[in-house]
């Protein structure tokens, strides 16, 4: 059983950046791909960014593509989001999400195993 944190959001202006932490106990995450979705009110949760267990790969979508970047420190079962150049449009509560053994690709919720209980991110413009 993984349990997952996220931390880290907050109300900052567009253009700025935040990062946000996803920190696991239970297990080791060094076997979970890792994936970051985000849900705005009333809309679906969408897939926002990957990486492999090791971290030498990530895949993003193509709406935050050079804007955010994923690492991972598996020596501190932590995951990171940087979020840079915040538009409006990125406002949403933000999930970390393990897929165990997952493929980086892995851009459908429900290849997920286990979920945190998320992060507000606001951005003014």
């Amino acid at each position: 059983q993984v349990e997952l944190v996220e931390s880290g959001g907050g109300t900052v202006q567009a253009g700025e950046s935040l990062r946000l932490s996803c920190v696991a106990s239970g297990e080791s995450l060094s076997s979970y791909t890792m994936g970051w979705f985000r849900q705005a009110p009333g809309k679906k949760r969408e897939f926002v960014s990957s990486i492999s267990w090791g971290g030498s790969s990530t895949f993003s979508a193509a709406s935050v593509k050079g804007r955010f970047t994923t690492t991972r420190d598996n020596a501190k079962n932590t995951v990171y989001l940087q979020m840079n150049l915040l538009k409006p449009e990125d406002t949403a509560a933000y999930y970390c999400a393990a897929d165990l053994w997952g493929p980086l690709g892995a851009v459908d919720e429900f290849e997920y195993e286990y979920w945190g209980q998320g992060t507000q991110v606001t951005v003014s413009s």
